[in-house]
């Protein structure tokens, strides 16, 4: 009579525990998932990385795949956290969330590892990265205790599934953190009306970099721990001793250096990381190129049109014909067109290149009097001891450099794991006939990693640093020059060409359009030719719009491209 009960009972039991091994094999395997993506997660964000320009990518153009891997990773990790908490609260386990295991997986440092996880993932999301930077760059150092503890709980076996990743942008934020203690030489300031400065610095002739790069900037005097990207608007070739970035007066950072910039000093302190950019000028190959931009997004074009300027002065045979279509706010920016012009005084003759400016101004319906028209300032300033100037950090032959580091640094750190392996934890093992703990493994791997990174690159980096220092010294200061102002140079223009401007050789053809929004699908199915290339950067609609133009199929000679920073 009281068979059938317990029958049913220890089946009831049989399927409950069955279905709790598959729940918690589920949560496992989650785990196992989120770590392969972490795998991957490190290769976008190795800004100085041999990888990225084999695949056709720049450090800014993969920022997105190191974002779209977070959120995945993210959501397995928390899912596999979720699931074996509702795991252990099913088989009276609780305790489990307090156990630090000798022998096994330390939970505690899994628990650990995803809150500072966690407050990384949500400070990145758009609304509040944009909206509070700073927030963003603070918590997002964490990411050093994240990889501390995530380490200690998935143990030696997982870490070496995330090892190459990890590795290579070790090295690389190691190399950049040595690049940055340097002060760089700033050698001028560049003031447009337009609430937009250029910053002017010596460079090595050893340094190459192509058009739509970025560099970072620090400012100790602002902030000693804040870096920030702007776009280089020099060209390497036409100036071969100076590089120079744009700056927008947007967000407190860049109100605080302007309030640097007006105030009476001869020296301005300034670090720099980079430059970071593509690995070939690859818009050069075609035929022509239409580039449309909006407001400041009209900075990575002024590198370009210098490179195609430089190669029309020297004979190239691809130099394309240039259209430039820029549509802003107010009148006042259009003093931004003014860094199409080198403040270095190079030549700028363009009777070998068709340049067309188109430029849209969008709030104001005529242009504005002369007596309005705002100053353009240049603060030159005095070059100090300690400035050096921006170079490659591992020299001219940084490839050959950072392959020796990688290599040798790897070859050490496994040769280090073998002695510590062979002649300290196996004897520990076989005296006192136990496990070695869990923890200490993890923890010697990452320590025995950082000792090689640091030094291998520490004994390269300086040697070519001294390098650096001896064509330093080679270069002679000039004599700082007076500051100057000049008026603004596109005030005066509407609805017409310029043959010249003042201050420069660089004749070009310029309209200016006032109370007008450019038709862009016009201006694009317009272009004749067999191969245009079509480049926008601006606003995100002003993007999609060009690249529904582009894909409509209307026009079967645009290649479009879009030239966007994810910062």
């Amino acid at each position: 009579m009281d068979s059938h009960p317990k029958q049913q009972a220890q089946f009831n039991i049989f399927w409950r525990t069955r279905w709790q091994a598959k729940f918690r094999s589920v949560s496992l395997r989650l785990g196992y998932v989120g770590n392969i993506c972490w795998a991957f997660l490190f290769f976008p964000v190795t800004r100085g990385s041999s990888i990225l320009p084999l695949v056709g990518l720049t450090s800014e153009s993969s920022i997105k795949y190191h974002i779209w891997l977070s959120h995945v990773s993210m959501i397995l990790f928390a899912a596999h956290t979720v699931g074996f908490i509702i795991y252990w609260a099913m088989t009276d386990q609780m305790a489990q969330l307090l156990e630090w295991s000798r022998d096994w997986v330390p939970n505690v440092a899994g628990e650990i590892a995803i809150v500072f996880a966690l407050a990384m993932w949500v400070t990145s999301f758009p609304r509040v990265r944009r909206k509070m930077f700073e927030v963003f760059f603070y918590t997002h150092h964490l990411y050093i205790l994240y990889i501390f503890f995530y380490v200690l709980h998935v143990g030696t076996a997982y870490f070496c599934m995330i090892l190459p990743g990890i590795f290579l942008f070790l090295v690389d934020r190691f190399l950049r953190f040595l690049q940055s203690r340097q002060s760089a030489r700033l050698v001028s300031a560049r003031i447009l009306p337009c609430d937009t400065v250029e910053l002017n610095f010596s460079k090595s002739q050893g340094l190459n970099y192509n058009p739509t790069s970025i560099m970072f900037i620090n400012v100790p005097s602002i902030s000693k721990f804040q870096w920030h990207p702007f776009t280089v608007t020099s060209c390497c070739d036409m100036e071969p001793d100076k590089l120079s970035v744009a700056i927008k007066r947007e967000g407190s950072w860049s109100q605080k250096l302007f309030q640097e910039l007006s105030s009476p000093v001869d020296h301005l302190k300034v670090s720099v990381e980079g430059p970071y950019g593509p690995s070939s000028s690859h818009f050069l190959r075609h035929e022509s190129l239409v580039m449309v931009s909006g407001g400041s997004g009209i900075t990575p074009f002024v590198s370009i049109i210098r490179e195609i300027i430089f190669r029309s002065q020297n004979g190239s045979l691809n130099v394309p014909r240039v259209l430039l279509v820029c549509a802003f706010k107010n009148s006042v920016d259009l003093a931004i067109l003014d860094l199409l012009i080198p403040i270095s005084g190079a030549p700028t003759q363009t009777s070998k290149m068709q340049l067309q400016i188109e430029a849209y101004v969008t709030r104001n319906k005529e242009q504005p009097s002369i007596d309005s028209q705002k100053l353009i300032q240049t603060k030159w300033f005095k070059p100090d001891q300690t400035d050096s100037l921006i170079s490659p950090a591992l020299g001219s032959n940084n490839w050959l450099w950072l392959g020796a580091i990688i290599s040798s640094s790897f070859v050490m750190f496994l040769l280090f794991v073998g002695i510590v392996t062979r002649y300290y934890i196996y004897p520990i093992e076989q005296n006192n006939n136990e496990t070695y703990n869990f923890s200490f493994y993890s923890l010697w791997d990452m320590f025995l990693v950082f000792t090689c990174i640091l030094l291998v690159s520490s004994a390269i980096f300086l040697r070519c640093k001294k390098q650096n220092s001896r064509e330093g010294k080679q270069i002679q200061n000039s004599d700082v020059p007076t500051p100057t102002n000049s008026p603004g140079s596109w005030f005066n223009v509407a609805d017409r060409e310029l043959e010249s401007l003042p201050h420069q050789s660089l004749v070009q053809a310029t309209n200016v359009h006032f109370g007008a929004r450019p038709d862009l699908k016009k201006v694009l199915l317009e272009c004749t030719g067999l191969d245009v290339g079509v480049l926008v950067c601006g606003p995100r609609k002003m993007r999609h719009e060009v690249a529904k133009i582009c894909s409509s199929g209307l026009a079967e000679n645009l290649h479009f491209e879009s030239i966007s920073f994810n910062w």
